[in-house]
């Protein structure tokens, strides 16, 4: 190919940028209708329990991007060039590709800040990215998944290993490996997010030199159809029962701190916890971990060389 910039579409799933954008954010999540003052009224009132009106999260992605356009500077000075997009809030990924375009990018590789792969999740933004880069006249590669990157478990096993510590004083302890649940019917259609992140889940545990874990779902939606379980609130109800004085939570599922991290797990399962008189630790999430920006920048080199050599 020429030496021209290959553009690096980074996408993920979004969030708003204040209470503000709370719901446009939860309109375009429920495909141009919007919720109830009900459903409205519960999910802003989770983002102020965890953010009390200061707004951070758009900003955990922001220094995703710019930590892997720092990766890949140093890797290929002046080859690659990041732009955002987002699945439910601006830039959309549509946006990210538009810009690409409107800067004279030619060729572009999509990843999601997302180890694991899904039709339903990693594959539809890929979709829509391809469908705009099409229209557009962009060649557009993707990264599919990285779950088993050397660099990427190397970093969740120093997460587990550091977190493991801090529940020294309440053995027995079990580690509950999670993920954002999605509806049943991905079983059907042989999807391979469960295998991977049952793989990803292996992978840490053997690092981490931990034989007691188990594998947990967290944050389904509410749809009257079913979704992949059992809930983590639910599976740390059996590991209480069970004896466990102690359950270290890792969420590898999601690389940065947002709501289903900073609600879901620390909000609500930790007042499971409580009700439940176990500790609950939660390891530290990716962020931008030097492993975790270069296994992202890895992943696009290798897919740049391959459609693009």
């Amino acid at each position: 190919m020429a030496n021209g910039k290959i553009g690096v579409l980074v996408m993920s799933y979004g969030t708003p940028e204040s209470m503000d954008g709370i719901e446009e954010y939860y309109t375009h999540i429920r495909r141009g209708h919007a919720p109830t003052p009900e459903q409205l009224a519960e999910l802003s009132s989770r983002y102020e329990a965890i953010v009390g009106g200061v707004f951070p999260l758009r900003e955990n992605t922001n220094r995703q991007v710019a930590g892997l356009q720092a990766a890949l500077d140093a890797a290929a000075p002046g080859r690659y060039s990041c732009y955002q997009g987002l699945k439910h809030a601006r830039p959309y990924i549509e946006d990210g590709v538009t810009a690409m375009a409107a800067d004279g990018i030619k060729h572009a590789v999509g990843i999601v800040l997302a180890p694991h792969y899904s039709t339903m999740s990693v594959g539809s933004y890929m979709k829509r990215a391809q469908e705009k880069a099409e229209e557009l006249g962009i060649q557009f590669a993707t990264v599919e998944s990285y779950h088993t990157h050397p660099k990427l478990i190397e970093a969740l096993v120093t997460r587990v290993k550091t977190a493991y510590k801090k529940l020294q004083d309440v053995q027995p302890v079990k580690v509950l490996f999670s993920a954002h649940s999605l509806p049943v019917k991905i079983r059907e259609m042989e999807d391979p997010y469960e295998q991977q992140l049952l793989e990803t889940s292996k992978l840490v545990a053997d690092g981490a030199g931990v034989t007691d874990w188990q594998f947990t779902w967290q944050s389904a939606g509410r749809t009257r159809e079913p979704w992949l379980g059992p809930d983590i609130l639910e599976t740390m109800k059996e590991t209480a029962a069970a004896g466990y004085k102690g359950v270290l939570a890792a969420p590898i599922g999601f690389v940065s701190e947002h709501l289903e991290v900073l609600y879901d797990v620390d909000i609500e399962a930790q007042a499971e916890a409580r009700e439940l008189g176990i500790k609950l630790q939660r390891i530290e999430m990716l962020g931008t971990d030097p492993l975790y920006m270069d296994t992202l920048a890895d992943s696009v080199q290798d897919a740049a060389r391959a459609v693009f050599a």
